[in-house]
């Protein structure tokens, strides 16, 4: 079951973590929409919080695992990005949002993260056949592009994990 058992991400760590990149993972949805590009200041923004607050509300051990995790990430997404698999944004964006993730929390993350893609697709999909609607945000590069604006799911799946983590 996808959350039948607790999460491992400390409540604590969790909501500290939901609080400090929720306007990232906002700005990642609506940055790709709009430009269908994610900003490597808001990667970087990601990356710098968990840096910065990580040791203060986990382990020492764990928060150095959790860094690892993130430069694993990059490896797999720079791999992904060069079978043209995957933009480089997406993969920054994995990077930098990996080491959120508490390791045993991997699977129901990565289900959880299936199902926001599915969700995000479906929703998007349908809002740009819907001519008000596109004409509320005309200039959105997404509306008219072939591929998919992957942060309309990466960015809500990590607040959606960590609120998770943080209220369940």
């Amino acid at each position: 079951m996808l959350l039948s058992a607790e999460l491992a991400l400390p409540d604590r760590a969790a909501l500290v973590f939901f609080i400090l990149t929720l306007p990232a993972c906002a700005w990642v949805a609506l940055s790709d929409l709009r430009h269908m590009k994610i900003r490597n200041a808001a990667v970087l923004t990601l990356a710098a919080t968990f840096l910065l607050v990580g040791p203060f509300v986990l382990p020492l051990g764990v928060y150095l695992w959790q860094i690892v995790q993130g430069f694993i990430m990059l490896g797999i997404g720079f791999v992904l990005n060069m079978a043209r698999a995957m933009g480089a944004g997406d993969a920054k964006f994995l990077a930098a949002a990996a080491p959120f993730v508490a390791q045993p929390d991997a699977y129901a993350v990565l289900v959880l993260l299936s199902l926001m893609l599915l969700s995000a697709v479906a929703v998007h999909r349908t809002a740009r056949r819907i001519p008000f609607l596109t004409r509320l945000a005309p200039h959105w590069e997404s509306w008219q592009a072939r591929k998919f604006p992957m942060g309309l799911g990466l960015g809500p799946t990590l607040s959606l994990y960590l609120a998770l983590s943080a209220f369940a």
